[in-house]
């Protein structure tokens, strides 16, 4: 005897814009494989979302970002949860595990500046902001004559962008 198929998944994801529409991606595609199926989106709002003004670092790491998602997964709220695999620990909490990985897109940093064309076109001294520590490993081997900035010291400083 076969199992009953499944009527209905929910999808726990973080409230970003980012992962709203990886969410909404994952959901499409598992609603076209099973048209009979109803997917649903459960927002979370993450500890890494709630603390602003602190590094990662500081606060605990990318484990910030999925424990609430762990939680409404172990508690029925939710049958799989959605995220950034850069943002996933390598450890995997017992009882969970990445089932899948979706087909990754451009994986090329974005350079975004209201008075510069190019990262190389940036003057000395500039304020480079970004709280990924890989990005600020990459900026630091390439120019080590900009300040770096998280983005909440940013905000504090009120300092002029690049």
């Amino acid at each position: 005897m076969s199992a009953a198929p499944i009527r209905r998944l929910t999808i726990a994801t973080r409230e970003s814009a980012l992962a709203l529409w990886q969410a909404e991606h994952v959901r499409a595609r598992l609603a076209a494989l099973y048209p009979g199926m109803t997917v649903e989106l459960l927002g979370v709002t993450t500890q890494g979302d709630r603390v602003q003004d602190k590094t990662l670092a500081e606060i605990g790491g990318k484990g910030l970002f999925i424990k609430e998602l762990e939680l409404a997964l172990s508690d029925g709220r939710a049958d799989l949860a959605v995220h950034s695999l850069k943002d996933v620990p390598m450890e995997m909490p017992e009882g969970f595990a990445l089932a899948a990985v979706m087909e990754r897109e451009d994986p090329h940093d974005a350079f975004v500046s209201a008075r510069h064309e190019a990262l190389n076109a940036l003057p000395g001294g500039a304020v480079v902001g970004t709280s990924s520590l890989r990005r600020q490993a990459s900026w630091r081997a390439t120019r080590n004559d900009s300040k770096r900035m998280h983005r909440a010291d940013l905000r504090a400083a009120g300092s002029p962008r690049a």
